[in-house]
């Protein structure tokens, strides 16, 4: 790892850690990230085994002091170069019609962390989510964090983005917000909608991926892994032209329409739908690798994509080893993370802000 000015090293702090696509993305901007925090033990030996020298912290964070965290990493308050980066469970703001009840103690943790941010008071901020963080009125959370920035002097800057800007190859937006109390302004990196990146871009055999059938299993650290297809369902993709084909192509064969959406063609179109090469992917979730949970149908071939895929989708290097209890552990593993290719993105803006300060001489007080 490189420090950013000379021994002025820039060290962050990865809340809500996950796999690690934020911790991976700013360790790529040169950030130091001393560890990651997350209460899901099957994201520890991917997260400890692709960012070495991060640790990993499995607790709740509800149950972690502020004093203990300071203990154990030897962080302080008030410290310039230190880095908080805030990516909270999205379920609570998603659109995605869930049950909101599974989800209320994910609502809080947006306040569980400003409590570490009103302790510690670190030089910088960063903070990824879905965009119904910035858009819903519920309980005013993030109008709090940004009451909370303002009384602190942090200038900040915050919109919602598209990853296709930023080289991920997804229909991904997002709320992103940058805040430093260092500096008078800083500023988000700009969006490049110039080059957007395609499916074709990343996946097919052309880079690396074999043809495979639905069911097939790799227990290589590659993971070019799918789900099995019911009878049913192989013929269903079967009839899905390729390269975009949706189950519009099915809808008049009576055992292969599904009840739901008979007449109602015009709902959830993506589902069971083969993605685009020349088009970016949808938004890898955390059933990505299910044909049933959205346009995740291989271009060409006869079933959803691989674990791999959806890892690649989501700008991971090829060597990043995922590790987790089940093929449905790691799927939540990548579609939970943060885009490393977006988080390197963000970690770029703080470093140039980080710069500044250092060879400006700037200080501040705490």
């Amino acid at each position: 790892m490189t420090c950013v000015v000379g021994d002025d090293c820039l060290k962050a702090i990865d809340f809500f850690c996950g796999a690690g696509g934020m911790t991976f993305g700013l360790r790529q901007a040169g950030i130091d990230v001393v560890a990651g925090i997350d209460n899901d033990a099957n994201c520890r030996e991917t997260y400890e085994r692709n960012n070495p020298g991060s640790e990993f912290i499995e607790v709740d964070i509800r149950a972690l002091s502020e004093l203990a965290l300071s203990r154990r990493l030897g962080i302080e308050k008030c410290e310039d170069s230190l880095l908080f980066a805030c990516c909270t469970p999205c379920q609570y703001w998603t659109k995605i019609n869930t049950n909101k009840n599974g989800t209320l103690q994910g609502r809080d943790l947006l306040r569980e962390f400003m409590r570490f941010m009103s302790w510690f008071k670190p030089g910088y901020l960063l903070v990824e989510n879905v965009p119904g963080l910035f858009t819903s009125g519920k309980e005013n959370v993030l109008q709090t964090l940004f009451d909370f920035l303002t009384k602190e002097s942090y200038a900040f800057d915050n919109r919602i983005v598209s990853a296709k800007h930023f080289g991920v190859p997804q229909k991904r937006t997002r709320f992103v917000l940058a805040a430093t109390r260092i500096s008078r302004s800083i500023q988000l990196p700009e969006e490049n909608p110039a080059r957007i990146p395609h499916v074709r871009d990343f996946i097919g055999t052309h880079n690396g991926f074999p043809s495979v059938e639905d069911g097939h299993k790799d227990y290589t650290d590659f993971i070019h892994t799918t789900a099995s297809l019911s009878d049913k369902n192989r013929r269903r993709i079967g009839l899905t032209p390729k390269d975009g084909g949706t189950r519009s192509s099915w809808k008049n064969v009576p055992e292969l329409q599904i009840e739901a959406y008979r007449g109602r063609d015009n709902i959830f179109r993506d589902v069971y739908g083969r993605m685009f090469w020349d088009k970016p992917a949808p938004t890898i979730t955390t059933r990505f690798n299910s044909l049933s949970n959205g346009r995740f149908g291989h271009p060409e071939e006869p079933r959803a994509i691989s674990l791999r895929e959806g890892a690649t989708l989501q700008t991971f290097p090829k060597t990043y080893v995922f590790r987790g209890s089940s093929e449905a552990s790691i799927a939540r593993q990548i579609g939970n993370a943060v885009p490393p290719r977006l988080a390197q993105r963000l970690g770029e803006c703080v470093v140039r802000s980080w710069s500044d300060a250092v060879l400006s001489g700037k200080s501040t007080s705490c």
